[in-house]
């Protein structure tokens, strides 16, 4: 199997994306900006780096990353440790992150193949088995390496795993139709329902994203809706409602479960690490009247017939 994939990262035993145990891929590469989210790394498709600062042992104590730098005018220094790296001058050679001992420069992602993944997932067939679970890919956005997606899924549809997709489905209907025959569920947020606020906090609008829902929903996959809830942004009751009445309208409620995530301040660290600014750093707001207001968003949608849950994962009763 030729096709190949920057991958981001690898979950082994995740319980989240999906039913039962699951191994989670992440690919590389994402079309959306949301201010909200806390994996900058995984914007960009290629590999890159990272530079954490304040893990540097200092130059003048190692000085390991200008032995082996091509050019070492591209590492920045400040006091002798280690600030950033000139992206613009940098090959992404990527011999300094595997020379670094302190792991002050880290590496994001790898290009792997689909025998290579399907090495990992096989690892926990029995795992899948026993508890309903199977394989997720989700990103960054899945769908930019739509080719790989789709090996990788016949490749497991021939072992008799689960599939499961998650995406922004922001992409051309054509790839996601390519991926049917071969996933079994689908996981897809609905951020904003106002397309101007929607590419304001995205970087994108949501024409192309409600459309494919549309679509999607009439083939009667089963499907999974997400709802980040961030604070002054999209948890109003203005587009709540908008929200529920595409879902029932448009969707004709065919959908299993909406999911709310509670924003939480995470990645602040990573955006530094990028030399990002980190786009939430000016929210303040009150955890605990926030997460009532989360409460009641979901005690809304289930009053409209929608089933609603906070988190990923039904509450369910302990064992006595």
């Amino acid at each position: 199997m030729a096709a190949q994939a920057t991958v981001l990262n690898i979950q082994r035993f995740t319980l989240h994306d999906g039913p039962g145990i699951r191994t989670e891929f992440f690919l590389k590469g994402c079309p959306l900006r949301c201010d909200w989210c806390g994996n900058p790394e995984s914007f960009n498709r290629q590999i890159e780096v990272g530079v954490y600062h304040n893990k540097c042992i200092t130059a003048d104590k190692c000085g390991s990353c200008i032995d082996v730098c091509p050019d070492n005018t591209m590492l920045i220094f400040s006091d002798s440790s280690l600030q950033k790296i000139d992206r613009d001058t940098c090959t992404h050679c990527l011999i300094c992150s595997d020379e670094c001992p302190s792991e002050a420069i880290k590496q994001w992602g790898q290009s792997m193949s689909v025998d290579e993944c399907m090495k990992i997932i096989l690892k926990d067939k029995g795992f899948y088995q026993r508890s309903g679970g199977g394989v997720t890919v989700s990103g960054g956005e899945p769908l930019l390496q739509s080719d790989f997606v789709l090996a990788l899924f016949k490749a497991c549809k021939q072992e008799g795993i689960h599939t499961c997709l998650e995406s922004s489905l922001y992409s051309n209907w054509q790839r996601i139709d390519k991926l049917l025959p071969y996933t079994d569920l689908f996981i897809a947020d609905i951020k904003l329902m106002n397309s101007e606020q929607h590419k304001l906090h995205t970087g994108v609008d949501n024409h192309k994203i409600l459309q494919n829902l549309i679509q999607l929903s009439a083939t009667g996959k089963e499907l999974i809706l997400r709802i980040p809830v961030i604070p002054s942004i999209n948890d109003n009751s203005a587009n709540m409602e908008a929200t529920a009445n595409f879902i029932l309208d448009e969707l004709d409620g065919k959908v299993k479960t909406l999911q709310l995530l509670s924003f939480m301040r995470l990645g602040e660290e990573k955006y530094q690490s990028l030399a990002m600014p980190y786009p939430m750093k000016d929210l303040n707001f009150d955890r605990v009247e926030f997460q009532q207001r989360v409460n009641d968003i979901a005690d809304y949608f289930n009053g409209r017939g929608i089933h609603c849950l906070v988190g990923t994962k039904e509450k369910t009763a302990p064992e006595i």
